[in-house]
């Protein structure tokens, strides 16, 4: 998996550094998984411009600007805080685009409605496009963290 996600990053690079444009991470279930597969790429100092890891709640209000009520209404799994913590990443960095994910990896901490494994992506361009996937990944903690990161390499290709 690991040479998988590195020729996904380099493969983004390519195509980000022909464009000359740069891209944020904001990271929740993550942990800067997906910045530290970009920055392996050598010459991502060009393209990769920061990572936001806002793992607890606070941190995604102070360092991405994701709405208290959206927290409290929706979780801070959910595709409306993945959304919000997209726009966070490109509104407090020099980014053209960004990506953002937050999910729930497990072993514990699913419930009915959010099963360990339900992990939501969000990619946003400064111009003002959009996507936000919901997904339900399965396998270990590793597995689905590793899912999170290809899915959020993949879709930074498809905005």
């Amino acid at each position: 998996m690991e040479s998988e996600l590195f020729e996904l990053a380099e493969q983004l690079g390519l195509v980000l550094k022909a464009d000359g444009k740069k891209i944020a991470t904001a990271e929740s279930c993550t942990g800067g998984w997906i910045a530290q597969t970009i920055t392996d790429v050598p010459g991502s100092s060009g393209w990769f411009d920061r990572g936001f890891v806002t793992y607890s709640n606070a941190a995604k209000l102070q360092m991405l600007g994701v709405s208290p009520q959206t927290l409290e209404k929706f979780g801070a799994v959910s595709a409306e805080t993945a959304t919000e913590m997209a726009a966070g990443a490109l509104a407090h960095s020099d980014a053209d685009m960004a990506v953002a994910v937050t999910g729930i990896a497990g072993p514990d901490g699913g419930t009915p409605e959010k099963p360990v494994g339900t992990v939501f992506i969000a990619w946003a361009r400064k111009n003002g496009a959009f996507k936000v996937v919901g997904k339900l990944f399965t396998g270990n903690r590793r597995e689905i963290r590793a899912q999170t990161v290809k899915n959020a390499i993949e879709g930074m290709t498809l905005l």
